[in-house]
């Protein structure tokens, strides 16, 4: 098998400012993929959310797990040209806040696939801290 591409531009459609994974640690097609995001702190949310006391929105944790799960998804060759699309999220818990500074190891791994949809489980860690954890079903669309 080639060597995948580890940057995250290679297997999503999303770009800057909604591309929340710097990197990619490791890709199991159809399985999981692991990366990391690392929070600069001159993020577009920061100002707002909340002034005085920045705090990465936990909505945004749980499509940065979507995001690493997508890869996952893309990179098995029966999904090439699908799109992941949330369907729905489970069992969402924040544990920790995420900070300026904070790099994030996002995690996911597909649970349930099929050739419309799945279902996978993820994580959000700083450290040895986890600071998000949930469950994703998703659909695949065409993509455009």
């Amino acid at each position: 098998m080639s060597e995948l591409s580890l940057d995250p531009t290679h297997w999503l459609p999303h770009r800057p400012p909604f591309l929340l994974l710097d990197s990619l640690l490791s890709i199991e097609p159809g399985v999981r993929a692991s990366g990391e995001w690392t929070l600069r702190g001159d993020e577009w949310f920061f100002p707002g959310h909340f002034p005085g006391r920045p705090t990465t929105p936990g909505v945004l944790l749980l499509e940065s797990i979507a995001q690493c799960g997508a890869v996952a998804v893309l990179a098995d060759p029966r999904y090439a040209g699908r799109l992941p699309l949330f369907g729905g999220v489970e069992r969402a818990r924040f544990r920790r806040q995420v900070l300026p500074g904070d790099t994030v190891r996002i995690e996911c791994e597909m649970t349930k696939l099929s050739a419309r949809g799945g279902k996978g489980s993820g994580r959000a860690t700083v450290g040895d801290q986890l600071a998000a954890e949930t469950d994703l079903f998703f659909i695949l669309a065409d993509a455009p």
